[in-house]
């Protein structure tokens, strides 16, 4: 099971991505740079949660995963 982040972090995390995904990676600190910029004033724990779910969401949006292909049996009468 994953850690469940707040909704803030979730939507500070979604709105950087959306404004600044042509910079993003999937490196953490190049990432924590680019949210270090974005938001100054924050804390350092809300900027490593915001910059960890932004990895995270890139992750998830760029690499494409691998389905498994399960057998579906016939069930005809």
């Amino acid at each position: 099971m994953g850690a469940i982040r707040p909704t803030l972090v979730k939507t500070v995390a979604r709105q950087v991505y959306e404004d600044y995904e042509q910079h993003l990676s999937k490196d953490f600190e190049h990432n924590k740079a680019i949210v270090n910029k974005v938001i100054p004033d924050a804390s350092k724990k809300l900027r490593n949660l915001v910059t960890g779910y932004v990895t995270t969401y890139w992750k998830t949006k760029k690499i494409p995963r691998k389905r498994k292909e399960t057998e579906v049996e016939d069930f005809s009468i």
